[in-house]
């Protein structure tokens, strides 16, 4: 995996077993950091899994305590004529480090790095480190005492109170999405470095590109001496270049640049519009060496004006791309879990269904620097929110004087990475201001306490990088305004949740043109297997304890039950209620992906809420928890191709409209074959077209009338471009509970060859959103397709190395629109044999 390096040579890496107790001794267990408390009791059976059942409740007094970690180690060739420090990151967060029972930091923010000097009070030989974990909640609530006036914090989002006060993701004190426990530990690094001289704080690569194709490199390296004076020496290397060069240094931060230019650079493109090239830079002081991966490329966010408001776009080396893409929050709910490996799982399923954009939403983490380096190696730009979320937030000198520094380590960290598009204030914070009666009867006081943070922050990120392209909130229609971003499309970036959170149709969508959607949704039920993770068969009920449980959003069952019986004919069992709620989310997002890109280029990008799961739960993810993918997740694939053709229906419904979409750089040509399908598998051929697809505009193809399609008959259309794109899209003008399903008296033939699961899926009639579910981990490779009469698909099954295939192959159901909806059971196969 292609990852920054941050080598410390000579250090001593203190990750590793730790002693967990809390303080008063009466739990005490092994635990290894990097991690969090609550997995290191559950691993050590003090506590149940905070995911099962209603667990949840049972584990919250973890977090109203105060901890300890503790370890020794050995410091074998101790010079006190060197400068010791230590180094460590994503310390979780009200805490305090001692070493040799020294008080050597005192740390209440999750998002800085710390490096406290520590050379008075190692000693050669043996020595000992302990942190003590203050109870954030405890900490929290002092925290809103202190302030000089009440700070509202999102009581429908976290139901422990005052989140805001600490620099700790939001999210872990709850969501509408994610368990409430507050978890806490220490996720990062922590080793003892040291050095001669000086060491390398950080490093800045800023781009020059020219008109002539040449890209000079400008790297500013910033050294930090902490006490004396010397001759440091730094050598760079970029490309196949380098240069050494020695410096007189003293007490405090000394800069070092270097210049290069490259003659014919080979360019860094966002997924589906060209290649990811990185280069290596290394810079090296002492034995500190800092290694990046330097892509090439030039990023405009463009918010110019015109006959409808205001632009919003992003232009990637002199190209605007239409962002296709998704929210990402923390990739687990318990800090330990969120591995590398998964979080590489997570994003890779992101470019696989044709994603090119990831917003690192305001609520979570900014990510590990791996979680960058693989956005940079997939192509992923990354829409970067600054880490503050749907509550008000203080604004006094010290939290401010806080903010300073998080936002200058965060940037300085990042700025390198190509995939960087945006740094954005935060999410939601705007409408907050009108969420609670405090800020409502007095805005004026609140009003100008939110602009200090948000000035605080664009001052301080644009003295980090002053390149970067800034955008005060999200959503928000610009600079300085403070208007309705959830509902005015004519400008900024849009938050659009009518459909969702006030119950309007899937047609609603329909009635906003945004310049770029940053946050929509509609949520489904975890997949069975997930939902069997958490809950016993007898908690298999939508309206059971455990499934409520499972449910953050109030109202949320019951909205996903209503919003069913608009459009569909309601489920028999619990499994099919499951698979319906995962259709009717994929054609929810698919009705706004689809019309929201035919308006090209008038709207510019679509971030559909959300991606991924922190826990196992009912939401609006299109990944289940740990990365399975859901029906939506298959039809991202689709709507989300480069090169795709859509069905948009006018407004009076009489009427369907063909559209073509091109986000490929190069002119594409597309061939379209358009039949009248009717449920009993009967098509007939409605006409053809061909047309050629711009990368600027959608284009229309065709139209046709509802009445040639044919009363109780479906629009189904497939397409091939000379790109060796193709898909096949379907359209029903009237909900398909109106329609008059039939059996499609699917045939399934299943076989395992050399370590592959294949199952063959034949349709006798019309079989409408086809979908195959195992227990065991892994994932089909198509889901959620239509097969006409007479067709088949073999679908292979992609298994996670957990997995075993015969069990695969002993659980596998094969389930479609009529016998969801139906008296009929679900296809299935019965140890092995398949009907």
């Amino acid at each position: 995996m292609n990852v920054t390096v941050n080598q410390f040579t000579p250090a001593l890496d203190l990750s590793g077993e730790w002693q967990l107790a809390e303080v008063d001794g009466s739990h005490v267990a092994a635990m290894l950091v990097p991690g969090d408390v609550h997995s290191a009791l559950v691993a050590a059976g003090l506590i149940d899994h905070p995911y099962f059942g209603r667990n949840e409740a049972k584990v919250q007094w973890v977090a109203q305590c105060d901890w300890t970690l503790s370890r020794a180690f050995v410091v074998d060739d101790f010079d006190d004529g060197q400068t010791w420090y230590l180094n460590v990151d994503y310390l979780d967060t009200v805490a305090q480090v001692r070493i040799n029972d020294v008080l050597v930091l005192e740390a209440a923010n999750c998002f800085r790095r710390y490096r406290p000097d520590v050379s008075n009070v190692l000693k050669a030989g043996v020595n000992h480190i302990e942190i003590t974990f203050c109870s954030n909640l405890n900490a929290a609530n002092a925290l809103q005492e202190a302030q000089p006036f009440f700070v509202p914090y999102s009581v429908d989002n976290c139901p422990i109170p005052n989140v805001n006060m600490l620099r700790k993701p939001q999210c872990h004190f709850g969501w509408d999405w994610n368990i409430a426990i507050a978890p806490f530990g220490l996720y990062g690094r922590i080793e003892l470095c040291r050095t001669s001289v000086t060491r390398i704080e950080s490093v800045k690569v800023t781009q020059l590109h020219r008109y002539d194709g040449q890209v000079e490199l400008f790297i500013e390296t910033t050294l930090q001496t902490e006490f004396g004076s010397g001759v440091a020496e730094v050598t760079t290397r970029f490309d196949g270049q380098h240069f050494t060069r020695q410096f007189e240094v003293g007490p405090g931060p000394f800069r070092v640049h270097e210049h290069f230019v490259m003659e014919t650079p080979k360019l860094w493109w966002p997924a589906g519009s060209g290649e990811q090239h990185l280069y290596r830079l290394e810079v090296q002081c002492e034995a500190q060496i800092e290694c990046y991966h330097i892509g090439l490329r030039t990023i405009e966010l463009l918010t110019t004006p015109d006959d409808t408001g205001n632009r919003f776009a992003f232009k990637v080396n002199g190209v605007e791309i239409f962002c296709r893409g998704s929210n990402w929050i923390p990739a687990d709910a318990l800090p330990t879990a969120a591995t590398p490996e998964l979080t590489e799982k997570l994003l890779h399923a992101a470019v696989d269904s044709n994603q090119n954009m990831i917003r690192v939403w305001g609520g979570g983490f900014y990510e590990q620097d791996f979680f960058y380096d693989l956005c940079d190696r997939l192509g992923l730009l990354v829409w970067q929110d600054f880490m503050y979320s749907c509550s008000l937030y203080p604004s006094t000198t010290q939290f401010l004087d806080e903010v300073k520094l998080e936002v200058d380590y965060q940037v300085r960290r990042l700025q390198h990475h190509a995939c960087i598009a945006l740094w954005c204030g935060d999410n939601e914070l705007i409408g907050a201001l009108n969420w609670f009666d405090v800020s409502r009867n007095d805005r004026d006081r609140y009003l100008v306490s939110y602009d200090r943070l948000n000035r605080t922050i664009e001052e301080a990120m644009k003295a980090a990088d002053a390149a970067a392209n800034w955008w005060p909130s999200s959503p928000s229609p610009g600079l300085l305004s403070f208007g309705d971003a959830w509902h005015d499309d004519s400008s900024g970036d849009m938050h659009f949740w009518s459909v969702w959170h006030e119950g309007k149709d899937f047609e609603h969508y329909r009635t906003v043109k945004p310049r770029f959607c940053s946050e929509f949704g509609f949520q489904s039920f975890p997949s069975l297997n997930i939902a069997k993770q958490f809950a016993d068969v007898e908690d298999l009920n939508i309206s059971s304890p455990v499934m409520e449980s499972h449910q953050k959003n109030r109202g949320g069952n019951a909205r996903i039950a209503e919003t069913m019986l608009r459009y569909f004919r309601f489920p028999m069992a619990f499994g099919d209620f499951v698979y319906l709620s995962q259709v009717q989310q994929g054609l929810a997002i698919k009705t706004a992906v689809e019309y929201w890109r035919s308006l090209k280029p008038h709207t510019m990008g679509t971030l559909y809420w959300q991606l991924n799961d922190t826990w196992p739960v009912a939401s609006w993810a299109s990944l289940d928890h740990g990365g399975g993918w859901k029906i939506l997740h298959y039809m991202v694939k689709q709507f989300y191709q480069p090169v795709a053709v859509f069905a948009v229906p006018s407004v009076d419904g009489e009427a369907v409209r063909l559209v073509g979409i091109n986000d490929t750089r190069e002119p594409v040509t597309v061939d379209v074959k358009l039949l009248s399908v009717g449920l009993d598998g009967s098509s007939r051929e409605l006409t053809t077209a061909k047309c050629q697809l711009y990368h600027d505009r959608s284009v229309d193809i065709a139209w046709l009338s509802t009445r040639d399609i044919g009363k109780e008959r479906l629009l189904v259309f497939d397409y091939t471009t000379s790109d060796g794109s193709h898909g096949r899209g379907q359209f029903s003008a009237v909900p398909y509970k109106g329609l008059p399903l039939v059996d499609p008296e699917l045939a399934i033939a299943c076989e395992i060859s050399r370590g592959v699961l294949e199952v063959t899926i034949r349709a006798g009639k019309l079989a409408l959103f086809v979908a195959l579910e195992t227990d065991e981990p892994g994932r089909f490779d198509d889901a959620g397709f239509d097969l006409l009469a007479g067709e088949s698909r073999t679908v292979r099954f992609i298994a996670d190395k957990s997995a075993d295939l015969d069990r695969a192959l002993a659980s596998l159901v094969a389930r479609e629109l009529y016998s969801a909806t139906s008296s009929q059971i679900s296809y299935f196969t019965n140890s092995g044999s398949p009907t």
